[in-house]
């Protein structure tokens, strides 16, 4: 037995990248999952490999588009009647594009709000007040080090990650007196294929490429937070000690590293 053994755990942008190695390594656990992201054929893919690799038999997916709030709220409560409760909500769904301010289409700037924060609000408020009813529970948003420290070409971005860190820090100190944690996750690059849609040129991959996190090490750190009271998982430390410096010295840091701030 696990301390994740028949938790309910529901993600969302399950089918790819950060989401499908958490789903993995929580099946691992012997959770319960519901996975949900557009994709609904990739999320049938990795149901039939956990059930194969792990004997799980309680994997639900649904096809869910986090920016539509009426589709939020029917899965929502289609999850809430099949399993009753859901212990842990991941919100890993997300999607950014890099350009120049004045370079940003309109249509992208209102989708990456609409997905990265309107669609994680609609999620987090489709559970809440079951938590807060049941006096338990745990919400994990997935943010950016881009929440902390905004650099050139991702000023939409980086706006809607700092948008997603102080939702999570309201609600933290909220949701606390109901005994529900609430976990910000903020990492740096991670090697998945976000940086398709963010960066289709590559040149930013090709810059920072070494220096990426892979999903596997960031899902593993998320799943080792589950049901304790972690305010923030910050990877790299050696990212988040910049982000930290930048919040006591930010004209020393947009001075220094202007250089390598450019290279996305």
């Amino acid at each position: 037995m696990t301390r994740l053994q028949g938790k309910t755990i529901v993600i969302t942008g399950a089918s790819s990248g950060l989401g499908y190695e958490i789903a993995k390594l929580a099946a691992q656990e012997g959770a319960k999952l519901v996975l949900l992201a557009r994709r609904l054929d990739r999320l049938q893919l990795l149901k039939q490999k956990i059930e194969q690799d792990f004997a799980q038999k309680d994997v639900l997916v649904y096809s869910l588009d986090v920016s539509k709030r009426t589709n939020v709220e029917e899965v929502f409560a289609e999850i809430f009647t099949r399993c009753g409760s859901i212990d842990v909500l991941i919100n890993n769904a997300g999607f950014g594009v890099f350009d120049y301010a004045h370079e940003a289409k309109w249509e992208e700037t209102e989708a990456m709000f609409q997905v990265n924060v309107l669609g994680l609000i609609a999620c987090t408020q489709a559970v809440m007040s079951h938590m807060q009813a049941r006096r338990s529970g745990h919400i994990i948003n997935i943010a950016s080090q881009a929440g902390k420290m905004a650099t050139p070409k991702s000023s939409v971005y980086a706006a809607t990650k700092h948008a997603v860190l102080g939702y999570t820090n309201s609600l933290r100190m909220e949701l606390a007196r109901d005994h529900v944690h609430v976990t910000a996750v903020n990492p740096g690059p991670i090697a998945t294929d976000f940086f398709a849609t963010a960066d289709p040129s590559g040149a930013y991959v090709a810059n920072v490429g070494k220096w990426m996190l892979q999903p596997e090490k960031v899902a593993r750190a998320i799943i080792q937070a589950i049901g304790t009271n972690k305010r923030e998982i910050n990877l790299p430390k050696w990212m988040n000690a910049g982000s930290v410096f930048y919040t006591l010295f930010p004209r020393v840091v947009e001075r220094l590293g202007r250089k390598a701030f450019f290279k996305k």
